[in-house]
């Protein structure tokens, strides 16, 4: 006798209906293009016209020609939209956090959730019913495939982490090339003026550093926080004038050395409201009350989910008001 057919678990059911979603909406917005698929098809929304975009990736990507449907998948992502006017229909969730990022959250109210830091969940992209796809830094070839099933994908974060590269990338996928060329310029100008009101403070050495229950870790070069703070001419000390392997680089009590410069920005993934007494916290431990930083009273509690993470435009420039508030008297 045949033993009777196996039913399928949930999991096996959930991955089936989200690749059925997928194929769906592939077959949906291959059906709103022209008969020769030419740049002039019409986008998921309607829009006419399109054009080719070059992503970090080196690939090229059909994208409408003014998408009104997007999905950031990365906190760059997010940031380089709204910087550019543009409010997308999905996000993902802020590292540490359960939506945007702090810095981000009155701009980003109303976006839902379709991923976090670990990747999308496919079947809330599908729901989102995207126009362009921006998919950060993602280089799992396979979320990739899956995603340009669903509309337009564009890897707008290269190598260098580049918050500036990554803008204009964005600009020209969304249409928005000028409005990226603008923020530059204002960015420069903003960081000129701060450069001359800090005066002989702009060549201190600064330290950024994250702070939780694991222990303190630091923000190396190649990193967001570490482009703004060069942008404005200061040193860093230690290990942080180096390159480090990851985003950040964890720092023992007995090296916190390390991170004793002029300055220290020090802040924690959580709401900023919880940072209050941070300072309070890390005066009770004798090698924080070492540092020559916490000694002349120039530790700053910082928004760790602006200061010390992927970071974009609007991180930048809300960093330098940041700077100016603390150290230009």
């Amino acid at each position: 006798m045949k033993p009777p057919p196996r039913t399928p678990s949930r999991s096996a059911r959930r991955t089936t209906t989200a690749y059925c979603l997928i194929v769906a909406s592939a077959l949906a917005l291959t059906a709103c293009g022209s008969s020769d698929g030419g740049s002039g098809a019409d986008g998921p929304s309607g829009t006419k016209g399109g054009r080719t975009v070059t992503d970090a990736t080196g690939a090229e990507v059909e994208v409408p020609a003014s998408p009104k449907r997007v999905v950031a998948l990365s906190e760059m992502d997010l940031d380089s939209a709204l910087a550019l006017g543009v409010k997308p229909v999905g996000l993902t969730a802020g590292r540490g956090q359960k939506g945007a990022p702090e810095y981000l959250a009155a701009q980003a109210k109303g976006i839902p959730v379709v991923g976090a830091v670990t990747g999308p969940d496919l079947e809330k992209v599908v729901a989102a019913r995207p126009d362009v796809i921006l998919a950060g830094q993602s280089a799992d070839e396979q979320v990739l495939a899956q995603l340009r099933k669903i509309a337009p994908t564009v890897v707008t974060i290269d190598g260098t982490k580049s918050w500036k590269k990554s803008l204009r990338l964005t600009g020209r996928a969304l249409g928005r090339s000028e409005e990226a060329e603008e923020f530059l310029t204002g960015y420069d100008t903003r960081v000129a003026g701060l450069k001359k009101d800090l005066g002989a403070r702009a060549g201190l050495s600064v330290s950024v550093a994250r702070y939780s229950a694991k222990g303190t870790a630091v923000m190396q070069q190649g990193v967001f926080i570490s482009d703004v703070l060069k942008d404005l001419g200061f040193e860093r000390p230690g290990i942080q004038n180096r390159r480090g392997e990851g985003h950040s680089t964890p720092v023992s009590d007995e090296n916190l050395k390390e991170i004793d410069g002029d300055w220290l920005f020090i802040g924690t993934l959580s709401s900023a409201g919880s940072d209050a007494g941070l300072l309070d916290q890390l005066a009770k431990k004798p090698a924080y009350r070492q540092l020559k930083a916490v000694r002349d009273g120039h530790a700053t509690v910082i928004d760790g989910s602006k200061w010390t993470s992927l970071g974009g435009a609007e991180a930048a420039e809300s960093v330098l008001e940041d700077v100016r508030k603390a150290m230009v008297r």
